[in-house]
């Protein structure tokens, strides 16, 4: 289970006998990423921790499926190359797949972007056009029809999430479940479904490092499934960075971006629809459920630091964080409820 036995794999899977050199990566999610550079070839393999669940090993192969099965649609994805279902080769369930040479947007915008700030809008625009190609995939017709949603999907999604929280025996959170009542009472027909990346944002989206902004490939893909759209579009909303968004990516370092030249909330949901064709009228209730859901994630990683269950320092941090989305969500709630509606 190491470098050779990868390399006896590849060869045999793809023919040829070319050497490899294999180097971790940081990031991925809560898959451990490898550089792989095999010949001309340049791939990242995204690997299951090799203590993880047999669901979270499973969560890689699908990963894999969904990429696999859309690899020749008009979407931008890394292209995935082969996979491999045991530990045998390398230490756990595997997958690999192209290398994208660009940049997520994390606290700063790349540094070439600086000397055309007028372009950043751009940014948000490639945002929303590569959501919205992802959307229009026929997913029945590219073998994905087994993960069709059960009836009544946005009321099991809310059913989930509190359960969710109750199970964390946290801390005592009345705005979430004041919430929660909220949103079912006042919860929109349900969306034709759609293939969905279930964690869209500009950290999760590799841009190329020169100006203008030219969104490459979309990553990160372990949260997909087929659900309502709007959920996407509402979640990368969250992480707008003008004073919209309630947690800006982008801005909190130089060089970042330069918000008078980007569109607001309100544009790029047109945009969205433009492009999708679909009914975006209840957008208003998709952005509080956003962020009633994203406080549920993250409080559950505070909860597991709240019982010494967590060694990672940003969970500390994830508290004030889940505060801040319901703060928000409880903002847009009043809003509705004053203005008589959600969108």
């Amino acid at each position: 289970m190491t470098s050779e036995s990868l390399q006896r794999f590849l060869d045999g899977s793809l023919g040829g006998h070319v050497p490899i050199t294999v180097t971790p990566m940081t990031g991925g999610g809560s898959c451990e990423v490898f550089a792989i550079d095999r010949g001309d070839a340049r791939w990242v393999l995204r690997r299951s921790p090799r203590h993880a669940s047999s669901a979270t090993a499973h969560d890689v192969l699908r990963e894999y499926r969904i990429l696999d099965a859309i690899k020749d649609e008009p979407v931008r994805i890394a292209r995935p190359i082969v996979a491999h279902a045991d530990a045998d080769v390398f230490g756990a369930p595997f997958y690999v797949m192209e290398r994208i040479a660009g940049t997520a947007i994390v606290q700063h915008v790349p540094a070439a972007w600086a000397t055309m700030p007028h372009t950043h809008g751009r940014a948000l625009e490639e945002l929303v056009d590569a959501l919205a190609a992802i959307h229009a995939v026929d997913w029945r017709a590219c073998g994905l029809g087994d993960m069709a949603p059960r009836p009544d999907y946005l009321g099991r999604q809310l059913k989930r999430w509190l359960s969710q929280l109750d199970s964390y025996g946290g801390r005592d959170l009345p705005a979430a479940h004041h919430i929660g009542e909220w949103l079912a009472a006042h919860r929109p027909a349900d969306q034709p479904s759609a293939l969905c990346h279930g964690d869209y944002k500009l950290d999760n989206v590799l841009f190329a490092p020169q100006a203008p902004p030219q969104l490459l490939a979309v990553v990160d893909w372990e949260m997909a499934a087929i659900g309502d759209p709007l959920i996407d579009l509402a979640w990368a909303l969250i992480f707008h960075p003008g004073p919209e968004g309630t947690m800006r990516l982008g801005i909190s370092k130089p060089p970042s971006f330069a918000v008078e030249h980007v569109p607001d909330r309100a544009t790029l949901v047109e945009r969205y629809r433009a492009a999708s064709g679909r009914d975006t009228s209840s957008i208003g209730w998709y952005d509080v459920l956003s962020r009633w859901k994203l406080a549920i994630v993250l409080e559950g990683s505070y909860a597991k630091f709240q019982r010494g269950l967590s060694d990672k320092p940003m969970h500390e941090r994830f508290g004030a964080q889940a505060d801040l989305l319901l703060d928000s969500a409880t903002a847009l709630v009043a809003t509705a409820s004053r203005d008589g509606a959600t969108s």
